[in-house]
């Protein structure tokens, strides 16, 4: 990724007010279909995009105190963020490059 580049990121709350962060452009494995992910709470890690997306609503950081603190969590630990609302096909395009790349990686 390009030093200008930014990665996509996708904010949502759970009914409970816990908010995830997906990254729709990055495979949690070359096994699944799930993409990376970030809490508060366990940090990085799988998440299925549409079960997640079934679940939650849309979290705006300009609007949600918790989604604003997750974002500003992503950026101290060197993420630079461009916040998406859903998933597109550029993002899916991106995700099966990469999975790709793992793939061949492997072999």
């Amino acid at each position: 990724m390009a030093d200008d580049e930014r990665t996509p990121v996708i904010l949502r709350e759970y009914p409970d007010g816990q908010i995830i962060a997906l990254f729709p452009a990055e495979p949690a494995d070359i096994f699944g279909y799930d993409v990376m992910s970030y809490m508060h709470v366990g940090q990085h890690g799988a998440a299925g995009y549409n079960h997640v997306v079934g679940e939650t609503r849309p979290a705006d950081p300009f609007k949600n105190p918790d989604a604003m603190a997750l974002y500003e969590e992503l950026e101290q630990r060197g993420y630079k963020l461009r916040l998406w609302k859903r998933r597109t096909n550029v993002h899916m395009r991106a995700w099966w490059a990469s999975r790709r790349e793992q793939e061949k990686a492997l072999t």
